[in-house]
């Protein structure tokens, strides 16, 4: 799924909260999300009714590479973008190594616009990265580009890589909104993720 702007993670709407859930945009009973995004942030969620894949999908210990589309306010310099990489300090503990570039003019990405749209401060550039981590503490990305003084204005979660060179799962042909079923050759890949893979009694 590609979950747009203002949606939570989950199926049951919180009292009081401004917030869409995902069961206003998927009729499918019982799947969860393998791994959250706040509901200010865009992009790939997987669903799944498979307690195993879930705990395969967002356990740090996998080591899966979740690749963002963050879009900060700003022009990063060479010191900033080390610093991401190398790791900065959030809620007094350093973060794990990440991978960082400049996403710049030909290869900024095009995505939808959002609803409703970034403040945007004329006087002010921005600038599209790509951050690639290993762990998902709350809010990390906002807390990592704040850190070095890159406020984030735009989060999208655009892909999961998978080991040993399989394609990865991205949001590609997914408009904000969208979802579709995991083809076999996906599922299959998935599958292979388990050591040893036994099925799930669940289907």
């Amino acid at each position: 799924m590609n979950k747009p702007y203002g949606v939570l993670s989950q199926f049951t709407p919180e009292a009081g909260s401004r917030w869409e859930c995902l069961s206003d945009l998927v009729p499918i009973p019982r799947v969860y999300a393998a791994g959250r995004l706040d509901a200010d942030s865009e992009g790939l969620l997987v669903l799944t009714d498979h307690g195993r894949l879930q705990k395969q999908l967002t356990d740090p210990k996998f080591g899966h590479w979740r690749v963002y589309w963050v879009q900060v306010e700003g022009s990063p310099n060479t010191d900033q973008l080390q610093k991401l990489e190398a790791g900065v300090i959030i809620q007094g503990k350093i973060t794990k190594p990440a991978r960082v570039r400049c996403l710049k003019e030909g290869n900024a990405p095009t995505v939808a616009e959002r609803e409703p749209a970034i403040r945007v401060r004329k006087s002010i550039p921005t600038t599209w990265l790509e951050i690639k981590l290993k762990e998902g503490r709350n809010r990390q990305v906002r807390r990592m580009t704040a850190a070095v003084g890159l406020p984030t204005l735009r989060l999208i979660r655009h892909r999961i890589e998978l080991p040993n060179g399989e394609p990865p799962l991205s949001i590609e042909g997914l408009n904000p909104g969208q979802w579709r079923q995991l083809s076999s050759k996906e599922a299959i890949r998935l599958m292979s993720l388990f050591k040893n893979p036994v099925a799930d009694p669940r289907g």
